[in-house]
């Protein structure tokens, strides 16, 4: 998983609340085996016509939004199934951070066990954040995960607060493979104690 420390870029204002999973990622795209290739059927439904033509009202086919790095939505986002596709779509759309008043619990853990960071705002203060971003084109932002701090295009900081080992491992680049790795003398040499017939190969 690669590190998070800092994160600048636009800014897409996706004005929804209750976003699901299911609208995220739909159910006929969960067929990839990889954890990539997702990012193309990101919000596919409300992105495209049936016949593949992009819907132009979408926040994402707006041209200025093209290059846009940071999620900025409303209440309840990534309710619905447990799906890790979601994140999988959003992350390889090219969103690490995500900005909302509350999310989904399961959604909310998938983000940080696959390296995007969301954060979660007073719902005015999203609301105000809405306000800046439609007014003013290419509105960006800038994220230091270590200061959690928000820093608009005015100087303006925002603080957000981060669970200390969910922040640790956003920093390190940390997802529970890496965990588990740790502890890896532990765990050979807990095996090489058992008895013969519970033993695995310790040397694997």
């Amino acid at each position: 998983m690669q590190t998070l420390k800092h994160h600048a870029g636009i800014v897409v204002p996706l004005d929804r609340i209750n976003v699901d999973t299911d609208q995220i990622i739909p159910k006929q795209f969960l067929k990839l085996i990889e954890r990539t290739g997702f990012g193309q059927y990101l919000f596919y439904d409300w992105r495209f016509h049936q016949d593949g033509n992009p819907k132009i009202d979408f926040i994402l086919n707006d041209p200025q939004y093209k290059e846009g790095k940071i999620l900025l939505t409303r209440a309840n986002f990534g309710s619905g199934s447990s799906r890790e596709h979601a994140v999988w779509a959003l992350l390889d759309y090219g969103f690490r951070v995500l900005i909302a008043p509350s999310y989904a619990d399961i959604f909310y853990n998938n983000c940080f066990k696959n390296g995007v960071l969301p954060i979660t705002l007073d719902e005015a203060v999203v609301s105000q954040l809405f306000d800046e971003v439609v007014k003013h084109d290419g509105y960006s932002l800038d994220i230091d995960l270590g200061e959690e701090t928000i820093r608009k295009p005015t100087g303006e900081a925002l603080r957000f607060e981060i669970d200390p080992f969910r922040k640790k491992c956003l920093l390190e680049g940390l997802d529970d493979i890496s965990l588990t790795l740790h502890h890896e003398q532990k765990i050979r040499s807990h095996e090489l104690k058992l008895h013969p017939f519970q033993k695995v190969d310790a040397t694997r």
